[in-house]
């Protein structure tokens, strides 16, 4: 074949160089055509288009020809030309034509269309030759770009905190071990109990839940820094709303308290989603037509709406006098749950949420405790169909409420010195925020399962690919 530049083929739809010669490299998505003439829809995974390649059927033999079907890959040179047929501008005269590589028919698992969700979960290695996928996956990397763009141009700083931890950030217990132990005799103390002293790191050690606490010491010496990195969490929950692996942005910001947390909060959000309607509009276009028909109003309506701040005192008195039967009651002193998050943002308010004010009891040790007593300077932001989307606080900065805090909720102190040392050397008021990105990408898609917006997922039980 003659050497030609390959052009992608999101170029060759949308800036075409009519009349000029070119070379375009894909996997068919489909073939038909008959004895005269053959037509291949050819996608190369930059956009969610094909590219048409009409093959003149006297320029090339049948038994050429016979190896191109759905799901095998070619190398294209050809003329690009105006397109005859609807929805497309451009398609290619083939003039020579190589196959990289053949998918037979009986046995490529996606030889037909109309594949549910549940079968491609199985068969995550090929999904992203979907359309559904490719879509998801091509805003993944756009809302991952526009993560790092907001936070460089607002002077933040990017701090790489550590996978392997001996921390437990949510104080919830439900983490991964990490160890180089011999499982089937590990060596034991005088007491029976395993020695972690003869582990790698010479303590127990478990897959982090959160880049929070290491996040907190880089802001009290940078001023403002973000964590973008992947997050695990041991807990057995086989919903559409978890997984074991999964990606959080953490902000933490000193200086900021709660009502700069709340701003910093929306304003980022709001641009993370302008930017998906700015840049992702033909994929979104595509999940708007193909699951969620209502996806970019719902896009358009956050970005358009100031957020309501509501405590969560007056949250809890409109659920409680609002008359829907709930799955899970509601009191003050609850946590709350998906359908009250919801009910606040779909049916109430009709706008997002910033809920704050938490009772203490329902929350983490680290956030700063309210004058009553009660209720912790805590915010959630709610998202229509989504619920909590963001969770953060302002963190408690006196050493000795802390430190009070810690023990009243049995953290061992001795773990927890490191932390305590930011509030007895020049301690400051300081906020922030987890993102959970899968569930960003959940709003931001309209998909309905998070293990549809990761590449890969992680859940009890499932490892695969």
């Amino acid at each position: 074949m003659e050497t030609i530049s390959r052009t992608k083929i999101v170029d060759a739809v949308k800036n075409p160089a009519i009349g000029t010669k070119v070379n375009v490299k894909g996997w068919v998505r489909t073939r038909r055509g008959n004895k005269h003439v053959s037509f291949v829809a050819l996608n190369d995974g930059s956009t969610i288009h094909n590219i048409q390649v009409v093959i003149d059927m006297t320029r090339f033999s049948e038994e050429e020809l016979k190896p191109i079907t759905t799901g095998s890959c070619i190398n294209v040179n050809g003329l690009l030309v105006e397109s005859q047929g609807k929805g497309q501008t451009a398609e290619i005269q083939a003039e020579e034509i190589e196959i990289y590589g053949t998918a037979d028919p009986t046995t490529y698992p996606l030889q037909k269309k109309g594949h549910t969700l549940e079968f491609l979960r199985e068969i995550a290695h090929l999904r992203p030759r979907t359309n559904t996928f490719g879509a998801v996956l091509r805003i993944r990397h756009a809302m991952a770009f526009a993560i790092h763009n907001y936070f460089n141009q607002k002077g933040f700083f990017y701090l790489h905190t550590p996978i392997i931890t001996a921390s437990d950030a949510e104080g919830a217990g439900q983490m991964f071990q990490v160890t180089t132990l011999d499982l089937e005799n590990p060596p034991r103390t005088e007491e029976g109990k395993v020695d972690y002293s003869q582990d790698f790191f010479g303590k127990h050690s478990n897959l982090t839940v959160s880049g929070q606490l290491e996040g907190e010491l880089g802001a009290m010496a940078l001023g403002a820094i973000y964590t973008f990195g992947p997050t695990f969490r041991a807990e057995n929950s086989n919903t559409p709303r978890h997984l074991a692996e999964f990606w959080m942005v953490e902000p933490e910001v000193a200086f900021n308290e709660i009502k700069e947390n709340m701003d910093l909060a929306e304003d980022f959000l709001k641009y993370l989603i302008q930017y998906a309607l700015d840049n992702c509009k033909d994929d979104l276009e595509f999940l708007c037509k193909m699951w969620d028909n209502e996806l970019i109003d719902r896009l358009n309506f956050v970005v358009a709406n100031d957020f309501v701040r509501l405590p969560y005192t007056e949250g809890i008195e409109i659920l409680e006098k609002s008359g829907h039967k709930f799955e899970f009651p509601v009191e003050w002193g609850v946590d709350l749950q998906s359908e009250h998050e919801r009910y606040l943002v779909e049916n109430h308010f009709k706008k997002p949420v910033i809920l704050t004010d938490y009772p203490k009891d329902i929350k983490a040790f680290y956030m700063k405790l309210n004058e009553d007593g009660k209720t912790v300077r805590a915010m959630d932001v709610l998202f229509p169909k989504i619920g909590e989307i963001i969770g953060g606080s302002q963190r408690e900065e006196n050493y000795d409420k802390l430190a009070a805090r810690i023990e009243e909720m049995g953290i061992p102190m001795k773990d927890m010195w490191w932390y305590l040392d930011t509030r007895r050397f020049g301690t400051a008021p300081h906020s922030g925020f987890g993102l959970g990105f899968e569930r960003l990408l959940l709003f931001v898609t309209g998909m309905a399962n998070i293990r549809d917006v990761i590449p890969f997922a992680r859940t009890p039980k499932n490892a695969e690919f």
